[in-house]
């Protein structure tokens, strides 16, 4: 640390009182420079191995010297954690927040800083210094391009802009640091060994898979620590935890069993506080954590997720199972992982994961300050399958990071938009020349064998796109050049695909009249939406019997139609629990949808306006409410009047006293469940005899 400011040096000792000093990797990194010079930065070293310090001891450097920094980050999960690590720089003077607007230090996801490089060029130049997390995720489909373009128009709008980029260890990292105008510094130091095997059932002498994982199980107890297990499906996570817990359940220790029993409860506190009975997979949940075994999927509550990983990290649990997605997002390493599934479920059917997936979840083997080595394990059945694991994943190379920009075709409509929008590009030629600069057109331009037909094939591909914009109204020809419309101003300041806006905008034409409940199913088979999913392979025929119901008829059901069921449930005050034994689905996410609906209903209502129909506004605005709160049109007033009351305490008011509030008392009030003298004082205060009001729906 002598390099480091003594300043910084305070502020880090204070925030981070664990670390004493600085490992190889950290070292080599400083020793090249990265607080001297101003050059852009591309630092690749193992997971574990301490690159968020190198950014945050860049970040206090900048700021300290009156600079602003941005941390930007891909996943909402990273950026909670990070809020949370950094908000005790604040002592210290330092604001910490969300927007560089507002904070010496913001920490953003991909599409909040992409936000900002369209519409809000002053809050750009006045950056100082990006930090970008998890830099490897360039290459991925969905967010790649969005950080890609971002990264591009940075460029262009503030040239003075440094960029810091830690990334694992990429294949082609010369060409990403060229295309970035960034120096390397790539280092092998972990700070806990990391040795990867391949176990196989028939050398182990055990019958399949699962029993590898719990042999390793047995092993991992025995020296205190813990696993995780990658499989392929939210039902595998379960059914895998149920196995494990039921073989481990007579040999947990009495200390440990009470440990997981208050974890047990924690979980299913969770729907209760929600005024939810716990659903049948919080029950499951629940039985499989009393014996030190979780699940971890986006099925779950979002807090019972949050509580899995917190009791995790403070050693309350032996193992957990989950789906890929838990390779990305929060910090959660362990001594031992096991990635019992190799193959992911796609369009094209079962495929084998990327040998940069298989060193992400590898990654989160040992913990740094807790094991002295990391253990990461592929299962196999045979002697034959076991080697050809090992030769393609042990020993094999990581695959080529390259742009999917031109891949994703939302991205391409969406980046067109956006410089047209911005007033970044009035030609095609103008639009060609921004994708020129994008690490597509880097890689496109400097691949001997394609030349001048990789121009050919961007031009091609742009003015596809514009011809799709352009017959869709989102953007127009003018005298002045290209010009976005006004609906096309509405998709650019959203981050909603283009695929969403023009299908609800050929609902809001096609309507003659509003349909609530088809606008609902509408939004449902939006790729915008997040989908409620079926448990299992059950009987549909109950969301089928419930979509008649309400009108809405479709031949084949899916989870689009298990999203609308659930929905129209939810709008009825249906409980998590209610839903789920219904219709058999995962009914811990209806909240997380019902709020993106609800977001998408006033899209809708802005997309109307934009077609100059204001007649449904009043009923859109109702639904969005009830969407929001899950509420019945008669209690809106009451749930968003009175802040925290809840649907639940609101209903109950309601049976009890009728829509007149006006003549009933404090001391009434509170003898309903759940109504404190706090909240009593508020429907006073909004509904009592002295504001001479009744709440009307």
């Amino acid at each position: 640390m002598e390099k480091v400011d003594q300043k910084i040096r305070d502020i880090i000792s204070d925030c981070y009182p664990k670390i004493k000093e600085l490992n190889p990797a950290q070292k080599a990194v400083l020793d090249s420079g990265l607080l001297e010079n101003k050059s852009n930065y591309i630092i690749a070293i193992p997971t574990a191995s301490g690159k968020t310090l190198l950014g945050v001891i860049a970040a206090l450097n900048t700021i300290l010297n009156g600079g602003k920094v941005v941390y930007a980050a891909p996943l909402i999960s990273i950026q909670n954690e990070k809020l949370a690590e950094f908000k005790k720089f604040e002592k210290f003077g330092i604001t910490v927040g969300k927007h560089p607007k507002s904070s010496d230090l913001s920490v953003m996801v991909f599409e909040s800083f992409d936000a900002i490089t369209r519409f809000s060029w002053n809050n750009l130049r006045e950056m100082d210094l990006l930090i970008i997390d998890e830099f490897h995720m360039i290459g991925e489909y969905s967010r790649g391009p969005t950080i890609e373009c971002a990264l591009t128009r940075s460029k262009i709008i503030n040239p003075a802009l440094r960029i810091i980029a830690l990334s694992a260890t990429l294949k082609n990292m010369d060409e990403l640091a060229s295309w970035l105008d960034a120096e390397i510094v790539e280092h092998d130091y972990r700070p806990v060994p990391l040795y990867k095997d391949v176990l196989i059932t028939e050398e182990l002498g055990v019958k399949n898979k699962n029993d590898v994982v719990l042999k390793v199980l047995n092993e991992s107890i025995e020296d205190s620590s813990q696993i995780l297990v990658f499989v392929s499906t939210r039902r595998f996570t379960e059914a895998l935890a149920n196995f494990i817990s039921g073989k481990v359940k007579k040999k947990i220790p009495r200390d440990k069993k009470l440990a997981f029993r208050a974890v047990a409860q924690k979980i299913l506190d969770v729907p209760r506080k929600r005024g939810s009975r716990p659903t049948s997979v919080c029950l499951k949940l629940a039985e499989c954590v009393e014996n030190g075994i979780a699940f971890h999927h986006a099925g779950l509550f979002d807090k019972q997720r949050e509580i899995i990983e917190n009791e995790f990290r403070a050693g309350n649990l032996y193992m957990i199972t989950a789906t890929p997605s838990l390779m990305y997002g929060v910090n959660l390493p362990s001594k031992n992982v096991i990635i019992r599934d190799y193959t992911r479920w796609t369009s094209r059917g079962p495929q084998s994961i990327p040998v940069f997936d298989y060193e992400q979840m590898s990654g989160r083997a040992g913990r740094p300050g807790y094991d002295t080595e990391g253990y990461s394990y592929l299962v196999a059945k045979s002697m034959d399958e076991g080697y050809n694991l090992k030769d393609h994943y042990v020993y094999g190379e990581i695959e080529l990071t390259s742009s999917k920009l031109i891949e994703n075709k939302d991205a391409v409509f969406r980046q067109i938009i956006a410089q047209i929008a911005s007033s970044l590009a009035k030609t095609p030629q103008e639009i060609t020349e921004f994708f020129g600069e994008t690490f597509y057109g880097y890689q496109m331009n400097c691949n001997d064998f394609f030349g001048a037909l990789a121009v050919d094939t961007m031009e091609y591909e742009i003015n596809s796109a514009l011809e799709f914009l352009i017959q869709n109204g989102i953007i127009q020809l003018t005298p002045e050049g290209l010009k976005t419309t006004d609906f096309g101003n509405l998709i650019a300041r959203s981050n909603y695909t283009v695929e969403t806006a023009v299908r609800l905008k050929e609902y809001a034409k096609r309507a003659s009249d509003l349909d609530v409940y088809q606008l609902i199913y509408d939004i449902s088979r939006t790729p915008d939406m997040p989908k409620i999913s079926f448990k299992s392979r059950k009987s549909k025929e109950p969301v089928m019997d419930k979509l008649n119901e309400y009108g809405i008829f479709a031949c084949d059901i899916s989870n689009d139609e298990a999203t609308t069921a659930a929905l129209l449930e939810w709008i009825n005050e249906r409980s998590e629990y209610g839903i789920e034994n219904a219709f058999n689905v995962y009914a811990a996410t209806t909240r997380r949808a019902a709020y993106e609906a609800s977001r998408m209903v006033k899209f809708f209502k802005e997309i109307c306006h934009v077609l100059d129909n204001y007649s449904y506004s009043s009923d859109l605005d109702k639904l969005s409410a009830r969407l929001y709160y899950g509420v019945r049109e008669d209690i809106i007033p009451l749930v968003v009047s009175v802040k925290r009351l809840g649907r639940k305490r609101a209903r109950a008011l309601v049976d009890a006293f009728g829509s007149d509030l006006s003549y009933v008392s404090e001391k009434e009030l509170v003898k309903i469940e759940g109504i404190g003298p706090k909240t009593a004082e508020s429907i006073m205060n909004k509904f009592g005899k002295d504001q001479f009001a009744k709440f009307k729906p």
